[in-house]
C-alpha cells in the first residue's frame, strides 16, 4: 500500500514555550519534543526524535498508549485521530507536542495470501444473482485508499475463457457515458473487457456528446488491475481482483456504479450479468 510521510514542525512552538518559562525555571528547561509519522494503510511508525528527554508516554489518540521511544501503532479504523508524545527530562520537566493524523478506509483483502476466505467477512457489498443473472452467483465488493476489490463466483471455468464487460460510472453523473437497458441507472464513462483470467484486461474512456455518436477509445494504461487468489470447486470458479483507484478516470471518492457482462470467448453469446440483467447497477459506497 501507498505509504504517506508526515514530519510534524513542532519546534517553533516548543522552543517559544521554553523561552516563556525560561526566566521562571531556567535551570529545568522543557525537552524539545520532536517527532515524524509514516502511515501504511491504519498502521503507523511514530519516529522519536526529541533531544534532552529520558522517558516518553505517547496518547495514540484512540484510547491506548506506550512508553516506547518510537512505537509503532496500527489504529482501529478510519478517522482523525491526535496522537500526543510526552517526553520527560531527568529532572522531571515533561514537554508535548500533539499533531493530527487521518486514517483512510482499510480493507482486510489480500490479493497475496493464496486465499478467499477474507472475502467472507464482506456481506454488505455483495450482488446475489437471480433468474436473469446466467453463470454469476455472487459478486463481492470492497475498497481501501488505493484499491477496488472484486471477488467473482460462478458457474464457470478458467478453461471457459470467459470474457468480461465491467462497466464503471466513475463521475456518478446520469448525463454522461454509456448507457444501456442490460445495467440500467448508470451512465458508464469506463469500459474494461477481455478475459481477465487470460492475461489480459482492456480499458476504454467513453468519447462523445450522444448515445447515437459515440466511441470506447482505447487507453494504455499499465498496472491498473492485479489478479490474487483463483478457487474452482467442481463447476464453480471464484477469483479475486484488484483495479487502481487513480486509474479509473474520473472517479470522485464518493462511490461507483458498476454493471458486469460476461461473453462466451468467442463473443458468441452473453452468459453472465451482474446484477441481473434489466437489473440498476450495483452501488459501491465510498463515502464511509
Amino acid at each position: 500500500m501507498k505509504k504517506t510521510n508526515l514530519t510534524i514542525l513542532i519546534a517553533a512552538l516548543i522552543a517559544a514555550a521554553n523561552f516563556s518559562s525560561c526566566k521562571k525555571d531556567s535551570d529545568n528547561p522543557q525537552p524539545f519534543v520532536f517527532y515524524s509519522v509514516s502511515i501504511d494503510g491504519a498502521t503507523v511508525t511514530f519516529t522519536n526524535a526529541s533531544e534532552d528527554a529520558v522517558s516518553y508516554t505517547w496518547d495514540f489518540g484512540d484510547g491506548t498508549t506506550s512508553t516506547e521511544e518510537s512505537p509503532v501503532h496500527t489504529y482501529p479504523g478510519k478517522g482523525k485521530y491526535v496522537p500526543t508524545l510526552y517526553a520527560t527530562t531527568s529532572a522531571g520537566v515533561t514537554g508535548e507536542a500533539s499533531t493530527v493524523i487521518n486514517i483512510a478506509k482499510v480493507s482486510g483483502i489480500k490479493l497475496d495470501d493464496n486465499t478467499l476466505s477474507d472475502w467472507d467477512t464482506i456481506a454488505y457489498n455483495m450482488v446475489t444473482g437471480g433468474t436473469k443473472s446466467g453463470n454469476f452467483i455472487t459478486a463481492k465488493y470492497d475498497y481501501d485508499a488505493n484499491y477496488v476489490y472484486i471477488c467473482f463466483e460462478q458457474n464457470t471455468t478458467q478453461a471457459a475463457g470467459n470474457i468480461y464487460d465491467l462497466y464503471l460510472d466513475a463521475d456518478l453523473d446520469l448525463t454522461t457515458g454509456y448507457t444501456t437497458g442490460g445495467i440500467p441507472d448508470g451512465a458508464y464513462d469506463v469500459l474494461l473487457e477481455g478475459s481477465i483470467l487470460g492475461g489480459w484486461l482492456d480499458p476504454y474512456y467513453f468519447s462523445g456528446a450522444t448515445q447515437s455518436a459515440f466511441s470506447w477509445t482505447y487507453q494504455s494504461l499499465n498496472e491498473f488491475y492485479k489478479i490474487g487468489t483463483i478457487e474452482q470447486s467442481g463447476s464453480v470458479q471464484k477469483f479475486e481482483f484488484a483495479l487502481s483507484r487513480s486509474k479509473i478516470k474520473g472517479l470522485t471518492g464518493k462511490g461507483l456504479r458498476i454493471g458486469v457482462q460476461v461473453a462466451a470467448s468467442d463473443w458468441s453469446a452473453t452468459i453472465g450479468y451482474s446484477p441481473d440483467e434489466g437489473s440498476s447497477a450495483f452501488y459501491l459506497d465510498m463515502s464511509e
